[in-house]
């Protein structure tokens, strides 16, 4: 098992207990589809909020590897590696 943290943002918060972070640990063959689906597990209103109904991410949600964007990489398929930092961004629209 790859031991990984997660880092939340703000406006997600709420969804994990106030928490800024988890570390998680994802298989060795794991990628981000199933980082997530692990990360949602029980929490249906932040799954909700970072993937559509289709299992994509939402486009206002991006997320990163230690600094490198997944949409970039092989999308959800992006392996995570072992010690890795996983940056969930939500955009905030503003006026």
């Amino acid at each position: 098992m790859a031991s990984v943290t997660v880092l939340i943002p703000t406006l997600l918060r709420p969804y994990v207990d106030g928490r800024s972070e988890i570390s998680m640990n994802v298989p060795d063959d794991g990628n981000v589809s199933s980082l997530l689906d692990d990360l949602g597990a029980g929490r249906p209103l932040l799954d909700q909020r970072i993937r559509e109904e289709t299992g994509a991410l939402r486009r206002y949600v991006n997320i990163y590897i230690d600094g490198e964007d997944v949409r970039r990489m092989d999308g959800l398929g992006t392996p995570v590696p072992t010690g890795a930092t996983v940056m969930i961004i939500q955009s905030v629209a503003g006026g």
